[in-house]
């Protein structure tokens, strides 16, 4: 998913309206029971459940879970956290956002945006967390084959002083069955903002986990 995975404030444009401050608002957009059903802050999560601490965000380890941190290969920075689970793939990533107004409306429309650019399409939808984006990709094909698309659903939610986007791909994309048990992941995710002051659209600090399981230094597969 390296060409979506990018940070939200990536673009020249995004910078330019993180400068204006407060002078663009838009409503947060979460589900109206985010705060007891989650994505969860961590001041309303459960202490004693036994959550895998990936620094800016929580996982819920569940059977047939398997998590893979991806890395930034100029840095060796982590960038996101992949989830496999229900034939499908989540990935997640955690950014800074304002307290009183959300980050996920505007966002949309760059990643609608930089998809048609792609070639791709884009159709908006109500989903489980709200507005959601359903996108057709383009995928390279081999010389002389038809270009395919594969299926990615966006999806986002404001929490306080945080922003936690989805990639869903796989079964969930198109598979209602499967699509609910990768919600219901998405659900258990706790977002870890952390005191620091940061600027709005930077991505929370990942890292690894402090006692790795079996398997590479970038795979976790055991959860």
């Amino acid at each position: 998913m390296s060409d979506i995975s990018d940070t939200p404030r990536g673009s020249d444009e995004g910078a330019e309206l993180e400068q204006q401050g407060e002078a663009l608002e838009f409503e947060k957009s979460a589900p109206e029971d985010r705060a007891t059903e989650g994505p969860l802050d961590e001041s309303e999560a459960n202490p004693v459940r036994p959550y895998v601490d990936l620094g800016g965000v929580k996982i819920l380890p569940r059977e047939g879970l398997h998590l893979r941190l991806e890395v930034e290969e100029e840095t060796q920075r982590v960038v996101a956290v992949g989830l496999d689970y229900a034939n499908s793939t989540l990935q997640v990533q955690p950014f800074a956002a304002p307290r009183s107004t959300g980050l996920w409306h505007e966002i949309r429309e760059q990643i609608t945006d930089q998809i048609q650019r792609q070639g791709g399409r884009v159709t908006e939808r109500d989903g489980a967390f709200g507005p959601e984006l359903v996108a057709e990709i383009p995928v390279a094909a081999a010389q002389g084959g038809t270009v395919e698309t594969r299926v990615a659903r966006f999806v986002g939610v404001d929490g306080p002083r945080w922003f936690l986007r989805g990639v869903i791909a796989g079964d969930a994309a198109v598979q209602p069955e499967a699509a609910a048990l990768v919600e219901d992941l998405f659900r258990s995710i706790v977002v870890v903002r952390g005191t620091v002051p940061m600027p709005p659209r930077d991505l929370i600090p990942l890292r690894m986990p402090a006692a790795p399981t079996t398997g590479t230094e970038n795979d976790y597969s055991s959860l």
